[in-house]
């Protein structure tokens, strides 16, 4: 006769939460001899001036404003260069030790070669780790001396070839305009007030923070003015910008270096597909080997459902007062994952991400009406 067992076995349906890797940048970028070729991690309370040295750099104005435009709860890595090592080392090293969302190299960027190597290591990284990243680079200041300077004209025109033949869609460049616009830029992108669907040209999100009224000129003391500004824009650069009888300065858009009508030409719309895909990627490695996904209809109609769980938290959205702001992307609809076997043991995933629209020209039409209400 046999004998009775009980076994009681725990399973993991991967119910917990994600990792929140939004909003964790890196800056690379040559140190003053201070912590040199370290990781750093900074946050609200950290003093600079100890961390990266009391001598000023760039690295440090720009993780300086950086936190400035960030806010509340913001946290950094930054590794201070030491002239050996390169940002690419850098990266290769910081890679191994943290996850971050992007990667600031505040070192100004000589030719369009140093772009493509940017989009080249968001290429490697993504196959050594799955991990989705992108990158902001910066372009050298203007040279205003008086006699040996440049003019605007002179200026854009020798920036623009950094950026006029690459195609880059995980890469974003920002001219050095006011010394301190690369890392107002991370810092406006790493507000969690908003959210990785937002576009740094929101003005609701505040104007920016920093010195912004003093406008930088040229050689001939000329101001920059908008009509610059929209020079460097067309040319796929990401400036600030602000409005005619407007107080404050804001921010365009986000530009990346994608193709022309290509997807990713924005920075909202690269982020929130890279959180999808962080996000689905542990779902994945989790089915493999896993016989609940199979190719029948049952399975494929629960593997749907299972593999939509990002699409579904990252479309949550919150009625207050009547106004409703809307998640991150739209909720997904019948069809948004389609699951296709093309082998008995290899299964395809595809997900639909459906981003909001969002209004970045807006035009009032006022008109007058005269017709004669008066009682007869």
């Amino acid at each position: 006769m046999a004998l009775g067992t009980v076994q009681v076995n725990k399973l993991n349906l991967m119910q917990g939460e994600f990792d929140e890797v939004e909003n964790y940048f890196l800056f690379v970028g040559r140190g003053t001899g201070v912590n040199e070729g370290k990781l750093l991690s900074l946050n609200n309370d950290s003093d600079l001036d100890e961390l990266l040295g009391a001598t000023a750099s760039v690295l440090k104005t720009q993780v300086d404003a950086a936190r400035k435009n960030a806010g509340q709860n913001w946290n950094a890595a930054v590794i201070p260069l030491d002239g050996v090592m390169s940002w690419e080392d850098a990266v290769d090293y910081s890679m191994g030790q943290i996850t971050v969302e992007a990667i600031i190299v505040t070192d100004p960027v000589t030719k369009s070669t140093d772009v493509e190597a940017m989009q080249a290591k968001t290429v490697e990284i993504m196959g050594l780790y799955m991990r989705p990243i992108w990158f902001v680079a910066a372009t050298r200041a203007i040279d205003a001396a008086t006699e040996t300077g440049e003019a605007w004209p002179d200026f854009t025109a020798a920036i623009k070839p950094l950026v006029s033949a690459v195609l880059a869609d995980q890469v974003m460049v920002v001219p050095t305009l006011w010394g301190h616009d690369q890392g107002t830029l991370a810092g406006r992108l790493a507000n969690k007030a908003v959210t990785v669907a937002d576009t740094p040209m929101r003005v609701a999100t505040g104007p920016l923070v920093g010195a912004w009224t003093a406008k930088p000129k040229d050689k001939t003391g000329r101001e920059i003015d908008m009509a610059i500004l929209k020079e460097l824009a067309d040319a796929r650069f990401s400036v600030p910008q602000w409005y005619p009888d407007y107080p404050g300065m804001f921010w365009g858009d986000g530009a990346l270096l994608d193709a022309e009508a290509g997807d990713y030409r924005v920075i909202e719309n690269l982020r929130v597909v890279h959180k999808a895909m962080r996000r689905v990627y542990p779902l994945a490695v989790f089915r493999v080997g896993d016989r609940k996904l199979n190719s029948t209809p049952a399975s494929i109609a629960m593997n749907q459902s299972y593999f939509a769980r990002p699409l579904r938290e990252m479309s949550r959205s919150v009625q207050i007062m009547g106004v409703t702001f809307p998640g991150e992307v739209k909720p997904p609809q019948d069809g948004d994952i389609v699951i296709s076997w093309p082998t008995r043991t290899k299964v395809e995933i595809y997900m639909v991400v459906r981003p909001y629209n969002c209004p970045k020209a807006i035009t009032c039409n006022v008109m007058l009406d005269l017709t004669n209400y008066a009682e007869v």
